[in-house]
């Protein structure tokens, strides 16, 4: 009985070891992850058809200005900076926008660290966890997200391909340790795949997140 004990116990911190071992090695990537993409977090004033299409061209008119903003940016925090300075800016081109569509919708614009699902992009793909994101909230904000990275630029992908440009990829890949590069742009490896799944379920389950508003 005494040796079934021990066993036990023995099972039992190992498994306390694996999973403390998880938590460290999933919260190091996805800090690693979080800290190489500025991201842009669209939110529809409904989910009736008309609120959908309207969500979409907002997104179009916003893309396009902080395309020109950004064009030759270099750096995560050129782009947070930019995002800054010009945050009346989004605010009054999603207006204009919906004004233009023939709404009246109230626009509200903020900069923090937020929630995201994982996403998909070309063939990049980013686990669910917290991030750094301009989010653009149009009227009640109730309808469905729309999501994309504005640095590295991969919202400006083609979205009828879903390519990702190479040049996108390169400046993710500069801004990101190997390891984590490999987990976002490469699903082929076995081991890969695990530890993506790794960085999905405790960003899924909130164990890791950072919830800080960014000052």
């Amino acid at each position: 009985m005494k040796n079934y004990k021990v066993i036990l116990l023995l099972i039992f911190l190992l498994f306390l070891y694996t999973f403390i071992c998880a938590i460290s090695y999933v919260s190091a990537a996805s800090q690693d992850i979080s800290n190489s993409v500025f991201r842009l977090h669209v939110i529809a004033n409904s989910d009736s058809d008309e609120d959908q299409a309207l969500k979409y061209k907002v997104r179009d008119a916003l893309l396009d200005y902080m395309n020109s903003l950004t064009v030759n940016c270099t750096s995560k925090d050129e782009a947070i900076n930019i995002a800054r300075e010009h945050s009346n800016d989004f605010k009054e081109i999603a207006l204009q926008t919906i004004n233009e569509n023939g709404y009246a919708y109230d626009i509200n614009v903020e900069i923090g660290n937020f929630d995201f699902p994982t996403k998909t992009y070309g063939d990049i793909s980013l686990p669910a966890g917290n991030y750094d994101a301009l989010k653009v909230e149009i009227g009640e904000a109730k309808g469905k997200n729309w999501w994309c990275v504005m640095f590295p630029p991969l919202c400006f992908i083609d979205i009828s391909s879903g390519v990702v440009s190479e040049e996108s990829k390169e400046y993710l890949e500069n801004n990101m340790a190997e390891e984590e590069y490999a987990l976002v742009s490469s699903k082929s490896d076995l081991g890969v795949q695990f530890k993506f799944k790794l960085l999905e379920f405790f960003g899924n389950n909130d164990l890791i997140s950072n919830k800080n508003i960014l000052q």
